[in-house]
């Protein structure tokens, strides 16, 4: 019986790593090693799906594709297994033993399957804390540690995905209930990824943020073309472009890209970017501001106010 196989359709849903991304990587690195089905299209052995799973993670980690892709899956799991506790490195310098307790228990009931249960008690940290430390002090802590899991092994993908839905539906919920500057609120800001960027967790808790900061937010969702990024801008007349990108992103079109945004909008538009891609910290082309943390994006907006003022 033959091996079940996953499409690079497929692959692309269930890592978050690019079809543009996998066929690089293959020439590039000689991994993965697509089989052809009978049409012949790409198809991924499960195995190395997995491999392609645990890399990504990595990425987001801060690693650099040329050196982990190319790394047997058994050094992988054990460069997995050293990576800094993850509550504490997504927390950044942020106090979490308050909430530590909290966020076991919502991993142990995303292993539990109860996903009621952790949309109860997360509804109920929101209201209990404010939206802005929830965002900061649980829902990105949160997203790390079960990411984390899966990366060693201990939440299947499923869960994973299980539990995002989850923190998206909570923070929507909650991004309607915030009451809507007026139309002349500024600063006017557009949110969006780029094309290939499959996660939009961060675009949302940006959006929640700058949101509850009273900033006039439109959201385009994922995957925007550049150029029709360029035309939101005009057409919503914004003083700021917020980008989001995971580490899934080829650090090269990433910069590319910042550059051919930044010389096709107007000079007054600001650029913010922010994500685990290490590019966006180590090459920060000129005029795009690169934001470390979620919680940037208060004193990123409080200047932009102060210079707007003089």
């Amino acid at each position: 019986m033959k091996a079940p196989t996953l499409s690079i359709s497929a692959v692309e849903r269930d890592t978050g790593l690019s079809k543009d991304t996998l066929r690089v990587w293959e020439r590039r690195y000689g991994f993965p090693l697509p089989q052809r089905d009978a049409l012949g299209e790409r198809s991924y052995p499960l195995d190395q799906v997995e491999k392609l799973r645990i890399v990504r993670r990595l990425m987001d980690g801060g690693h650099r594709p040329g050196r982990v892709v190319g790394m047997p899956i058994d050094e992988l799991r054990r460069l997995s297994e050293s990576s800094p506790e993850p509550v504490r490195r997504a927390a950044a310098a942020r106090p979490v033993e308050p909430v530590a307790p909290a966020l076991i228990q919502y991993l142990e009931l995303v292993r539990a399957h109860d996903l009621a249960a952790l949309r109860r008690l997360l509804t109920q940290a929101q209201l209990s804390l404010g939206l802005a430390r929830f965002v900061v002090e649980v829902v990105v802590p949160l997203n790390t540690l079960v990411g984390d899991a899966w990366m060693r092994g201990q939440l299947e993908i499923f869960q994973e995905h299980a539990c995002t839905e989850v923190l998206h539906g909570v923070m929507r919920q909650a991004l309607y209930l915030l009451p809507q500057p007026p139309a002349e609120a500024r600063p006017k800001v557009l949110l969006t990824t780029f094309p290939g960027e499959p996660h939009g967790l961060g675009l949302l808790l940006a959006e929640v943020l700058l949101g509850v900061d009273g900033a006039h937010c439109t959201s385009l969702g994922l995957q925007t073309p550049l150029w029709d990024t360029v035309l939101a801008a005009r057409a919503f007349r914004s003083d700021i472009v917020v980008l989001a990108f995971s580490g899934a992103t080829h650090p090269q079109q990433v910069t590319d890209s910042l550059v051919e945004l930044r010389a096709k909008l107007a000079p007054p538009v600001e650029v913010w970017v922010g994500g685990a891609a290490p590019v966006l910290h180590r090459r920060t082309p000129a005029g795009i501001t690169a934001l470390a943390t979620l919680g940037d994006l208060q004193g990123a907006l409080r200047r932009w106010r102060e210079q707007a003022a003089r």
